[in-house]
């Protein structure tokens, strides 16, 4: 965690100051959300305003917080122009027929009543393949998000199934960043990392399967889509897209150049690249047609209603909004962390920690906060992870339990905050929102709930046999 870098004469904030941004924020947060049916980024740059009022206060110059702010949207840089590029895929892959054949196929192949499963585990199959939440719902997730509405499906419940499966394999491969970070900053070994993640995760997968399972069951005769609707869905896709197999190829390269750990971001350009060209030379769309799909988005106009919604998306102005959002979330988080009030906090709830229960559920709840505060998912297991490290090894315990808590709360809570990067994403790429689809995000929910059951119970909980590695 970066120190605050003001002048001796700072003074250390007390928890019930720390907690003045904190208590504005959700205030602000719930009036614009609830009550002016608004957006978060006007509350978050206020609530920034107040944090830097406070740590002016406690004697932290403008230029120090100024800095702060700036090393805060250096985080998300990579993040930001990962979604932009995503929004530039998604429109010329909607332009190539890319997402339109997935989708012909998809809806031939999957019914509405086991599509929430097979959802969530092509998901899990496609992201453990790639350690990329991301990458997952860039490509599969799309495809995904359009067979379900063709289906009839809840598009909450379908994006909740997305980013449970995503996570999943985000969490359990050796290729995902944050499944090698956290041992990192824990003191663990990767592969003894995620060979304990098992005792926490595959539960979570299992119960939330059989949710996904009930609900589909449930759910599979109250669609209230007909056999005809599909079909004039699929013959609309026909009719004004030329689906040829080709097609099919770039999700296939994509994963691939992921897989192979070549740079997220010129793979992704990849994409944009092959969708274009399919564009132009199998659906045969003008060049001016093309760049219109890159900056603005695909607008189809096929006559039927449901597809036109459908397909009608994508684009880099598209991701602006979400741009702004997370711009406005790292300005507070970096003026929060400048000025030391997260640290405050992080340690208000570390002194509440007693046994190993208390301490796992602290680690827990300050993952969340540091996803709700300082809002990247890399920050949420880099700052608990230094905080509590000591405390670990204090009570006797072997540092892959904090490794596989750090996952267990700041890697699967990290998709629930609409402003956080990752639920900014999520929200953006699959057009559903991050509060519409958080109560159908099983796993992610069930994940932390299971970690903490698991330390009160004392189960599973690995002692400290030898000294960890220094790092």
């Amino acid at each position: 965690m970066r120190q605050p870098a003001s002048p001796t004469k700072c003074r250390p904030a007390t928890l019930w100051v720390a907690l003045i941004p904190v208590v504005a924020l959700i205030v602000m947060i719930r009036e614009s959300l609830v009550r002016f049916e608004g957006t978060a980024h006007l509350p978050l740059l206020l609530a920034a305003a107040i944090a830097a009022l406070v740590g002016g206060r406690l004697g932290h110059r403008w230029t120090d917080i100024e800095r702060g702010i700036i090393e805060g949207i250096a985080i998300g840089l990579k993040a930001i122009l990962i979604l932009m590029v995503i929004g530039m895929l998604i429109g010329t892959w909607i332009a190539g027929g890319i997402v339109p054949i997935l989708i012909y196929h998809g809806l031939n192949l999957l019914s509405p009543s086991f599509f929430l499963v097979a959802a969530c585990v092509i998901c899990a199959i496609v992201s453990i393949s790639t350690g990329s939440s991301w990458t997952t719902a860039g490509t599969v997730g799309i495809a995904l998000i359009g067979v379900g509405q063709g289906l009839g499906v809840p598009l909450p419940m379908v994006a909740g199934a997305i980013v449970s499966g995503a996570y999943f394999g985000d969490k359990l491969s050796p290729l995902s960043d944050t499944t090698n970070l956290a041992p990192a900053v824990a003191g663990s070994e990767l592969f003894e990392h995620v060979r304990y993640m098992m005792f926490t995760t595959v539960p979570s997968l299992a119960i939330a399967l059989i949710i996904y399972a009930v609900l589909g069951w449930s759910s599979a005769g109250h669609s209230g889509v007909s056999e005809e609707n599909v079909t004039l869905i699929r013959e609309t896709l026909s009719g004004h897209f030329h689906l040829h197999p080709v097609l099919l190829l770039p999700p296939l390269l994509v994963i691939l150049m992921v897989v192979l750990r070549l740079p997220a971001l010129p793979s992704l350009l990849g994409g944009v690249l092959l969708g274009g060209l399919l564009a132009a030379f199998v659906q045969g769309a003008g060049f001016k047609e093309v760049l219109a799909a890159v900056q603005t988005g695909f607008v189809a106009k096929t006559g039927v209603a449901s597809v036109d919604e459908l397909l009608s998306r994508g684009g880099l102005e598209s991701m602006m909004p979400t741009v702004s959002l997370i711009l406005c979330a790292l300005t507070f988080g970096g003026v929060m962390e400048r000025t030391g009030l997260l640290a405050v906090l992080a340690g208000g709830i570390l002194r509440l920690a007693r046994g190993v229960g208390g301490l796992v559920s602290a680690t827990v709840v300050t993952c969340l906060g540091m996803n709700v505060l300082a809002p990247d998912q890399y920050l949420s297991i880099i700052v608990p992870g230094r905080m509590y490290r000591e405390a670990y090894q204090r009570q006797g315990l072997h540092p892959k339990v904090l490794s596989r808590t750090l996952e267990d709360a700041g890697t699967l809570s990290s998709p629930l905050v609409p402003w956080n990067t990752c639920g900014a994403f999520m929200s953006t790429t699959l057009g559903v929102s991050a509060l519409a689809y958080l109560p159908y995000a099983f796993f992610n929910l069930l994940n932390p709930v299971i970690a903490i059951v698991m330390a009160y119970a004392g189960w599973k909980i690995a002692q400290l046999g030898q000294k960890p590695r220094a790092q």
